[in-house]
């Protein structure tokens, strides 16, 4: 693809490494049914193939935030545009995202989430931005750490386009005006 500076993970690197995650999340949860949150729109693609790759019952729900708008940058200012459909009072919560970059996203949500008094809390990302971290947070499943480029593919967008690429890739910088 023409937009593409460099593939950054994979096809085959990137399934190998989603499977892993969930024979990780199927043993650390044997028998505790846990919910899947996924955080869309970037995560639905991860968060199907991850679902796939769990071998124990586990159930799904969603919520949608929005930090980015059409830039590439976080506006800091975190809004839920979709809640989630069901209680998680009681239950075992597994929050997946696709990236964590600023922090400040999921730190928001893991604070909404714990007030809603989860048995427990844990985080799944595809993608670790460490570099550009403002908030610590804690990611209990982490596919890669990668560094500071702006990534898209695999459900991962600039301007809603690019998330069907099945790799993670580094899209060219003269594409979003840095």
């Amino acid at each position: 693809m023409d937009d593409v500076e460099e593939v950054l993970i994979p096809e085959a690197v990137l399934q190998d490494r989603v499977r892993e995650l969930g024979r990780q999340i199927a043993q650390d949860y044997n028998g505790k049914d846990p919910l899947l949150v996924g955080i869309l729109t970037g995560a639905f693609v991860f968060l199907a193939d991850l679902l796939r790759a769990i071998s124990v019952p586990c159930q799904i729900d969603f919520m949608a935030t929005q930090s980015y708008g059409a830039g590439t940058e976080s506006s800091g200012i975190v809004r839920i545009l979709k809640d989630l459909d069901q209680s998680i009072e009681g239950r075992h919560v597994i929050v997946v995202d696709d990236i964590i970059d600023t922090g400040l996203t999921m730190d928001y949500l893991l604070e909404t989430l714990k007030a809603r008094y989860p048995a427990s809390l844990r985080v799944c990302a595809l993608l670790d931005k460490r570099p550009r971290r403002l908030r610590a947070v804690q990611i209990d499943f982490r596919g890669f750490e990668i560094p500071d480029k702006f990534v898209i593919g695999y459900g991962l967008d600039y301007a809603g386009r690019y998330r069907n690429l099945p790799y993670i890739a580094v899209l060219k910088p003269e594409l979003y005006g840095t």
